[in-house]
């Protein structure tokens, strides 16, 4: 059973990470939307995913080897960061929408959707990376 500290800590991180998902989201999707060509667009994009990587490893790597959770633990907690960053980018996407005084149903559905649509996948690949990560015994 984790204690209560303890879990206050995995989810401020997951919270921290998640807010740090929806700022390189916003900032590097800036990026691309200014890009003058395909290519530049491209290029931003990818160093979005390749920077959004580093926290993510950064917290796998700090639940096993710091808070010494089990694999599915550490693959959860990453999946949950996923998919507050996730929820946050839909709402700013829904907010974003609405001051342009268009909304329509989707924005609903995104706010369920890309939650879903980042923590599964996220927790797949957390719990491969987390199989690999192992505390020193």
């Amino acid at each position: 059973m984790t204690s209560r500290p303890a879990r206050a800590v995995w989810f401020a991180v997951a919270l921290g990470v998640g807010v740090l998902y929806l700022v390189i989201s916003v900032v590097f999707g800036s990026l691309a939307g200014n890009a003058a060509t395909t290519a530049g667009r491209t290029r931003w994009r990818m160093a979005a995913w390749l920077i959004s990587g580093v926290p993510f490893l950064a917290q796998i790597v700090f639940e096993r080897l710091r808070l010494r959770n089990r694999p599915t633990d550490s693959a959860w907690h990453a999946a949950v960061a996923a998919g507050i960053g996730g929820f946050l980018l839909a709402v700013a996407a829904t907010v974003n929408k609405m001051s342009s005084g268009s909304l329509d149903a989707r924005y609903a559905v995104a706010l369920v959707a890309w939650p879903l649509l980042t923590g599964v996948p996220a927790f797949v690949v957390a719990l491969a990376v987390s199989l690999i990560v192992r505390p020193r015994t």
